[in-house]
């Protein structure tokens, strides 16, 4: 038997009037997911555990099995283990973003964030910036590393951890009740904006009509996690299939294979089919039994707040990775079971994360199964299942 996740990031929403008070999910040309559906289970399930903050570090660990209040431990130290960086017990992790903030004010802290990821800034735009905050700000104490678009990291050595603002939960806000405490992170923070605001890179971005990455933003503090192994834990071999670090972190950190997909970024425009591909060999070709296929557009779209792009992010899923996924286990004359399912909600109207539940469905290519119902977050809470505790649906899926 082979197991195939795939994960639209934030892919839940709540009823829209735009959408005649439906969600986009439900909204979304999906046919396979809808053939699928009358052959699956389908139902709800809490990946958030009630107290912790919803976030996809908290959700990706709970649908992996692994339960956010043992493991959980600050989700840039779970990116710091993508990119390779050596934590030591007494090092801190913060996630730097690279942001956009207003630059009409005078001052920093008057200042409004207007996007969390820098219009999705590339990869290769981001590293050259964040080679400018090295040269001006690093020192022995803080050293930054760079990630993937507009998500990097920064070590402190011997650091706090400190409960520091998420960027995507206060967009259009004014940010001076939300910078940190900590006196050497502000000044830093603030001094990332004189570096970055007339930078040759964020020039050249503002005439192409794109926001400026002018301000660095940390937050998502940290010490090193401890994981077990996916395999020793579920006796199945486990590969990664994601374009961001957090997901890459957690596979490193439960010793799964960590596939890379030419052209996966994280964004709307990413290799949908790379993925599928990635996905077919690792189970076909390379004797992987199960596979967890993360794709991030969902979720920021939702942080877009874009009705239109959220829908293409699901439709994409639905028939650019979840139609040649199954047509090439189909093909390939393998048993497999398929669950597909977001880790939260990131809802349009709130432009934010939520902790509620979320819907999944279940495909096993060996059951007979009828039903009438489609894949939708009414559909699935009205079935009456419910698994209340996220990190146990791996379980029960394997």
């Amino acid at each position: 038997m082979k197991y195939i996740v795939i994960l639209g990031d934030g892919m839940a929403d709540l009823p829209l009037e735009e959408l005649g008070g439906k969600t986009p999910l439900a909204c979304a040309d999906t046919p396979v997911l809808d053939a699928l559906a009358k052959k699956s289970e389908i139902g709800m399930v809490q990946t958030v555990p009630n107290g912790m903050k919803p976030g996809s570090d908290t959700a990706n660990l709970s649908v992996l099995g692994y339960d956010p209040k043992k493991y959980y431990s600050g989700r840039s130290p779970l990116e710091a283990l993508s990119i390779g960086v050596a934590m030591k017990p007494e090092d801190v992790a913060l996630r730097c973003n690279l942001v956009t903030l207003s630059e009409e004010e005078e001052y920093y802290e008057e200042r409004r964030i207007l996007d969390h990821s820098a219009g999705e800034i590339s990869t290769q735009e981001a590293a050259v910036l964040i080679e400018a905050l090295k040269e001006q700000l690093e020192s022995e104490c803080y050293r930054f590393y760079t990630g993937t678009s507009y998500r990097h990291l920064l070590i402190w050595e011997k650091g706090e951890v400190t409960d520091l603002a998420q960027p995507h939960d206060i967009l259009e806000q004014v940010v001076g009740s939300y910078l940190p405490g900590d006196r050497r992170l502000r000044e830093m923070m603030e001094k990332s904006y004189e570096i970055l605001v007339n930078h040759p890179i964020n020039r050249e971005r503002r005439k192409q009509g794109l926001r400026p990455a002018n301000s660095c933003w940390f937050w998502g503090a940290g010490t090193k996690p401890v994981l077990s192994s996916f395999e020793e834990k579920n006796h199945v071999r486990g590969a990664m299939v994601s374009a961001v670090d957090l997901l890459k972190g957690i596979a490193v950190g439960s010793s799964m294979k960590v596939i890379p997909v030419e052209g996966a970024n994280g964004g709307l425009h990413t290799n949908y089919e790379g993925k599928a591909r990635a996905a077919l060999d690792a189970l076909t070709k390379d004797g992987y039994d199960f596979v967890y296929v993360h794709v991030e557009a969902p979720d920021e779209m939702g942080h877009q707040g874009s009705i239109e792009k959220k829908i293409q992010a699901i439709e994409a899923i639905d028939a650019r990775i979840i139609r040649p996924v199954t047509e090439g286990m189909e093909k390939a004359g393998e048993d497999f079971r398929l669950l597909v399912l977001p880790d939260h909600p990131t809802p349009i109207a709130l432009r934010t994360h939520t902790e509620d539940p979320v819907p999944y469905l279940l495909y096993d290519s060996r059951a007979i199964q009828s039903h009438t119902w489609s894949y939708n977050e009414k559909e699935a809470a009205e079935s009456g299942r419910l698994i209340a505790k996220g990190h146990e649906l791996i379980d029960y899926f394997i």
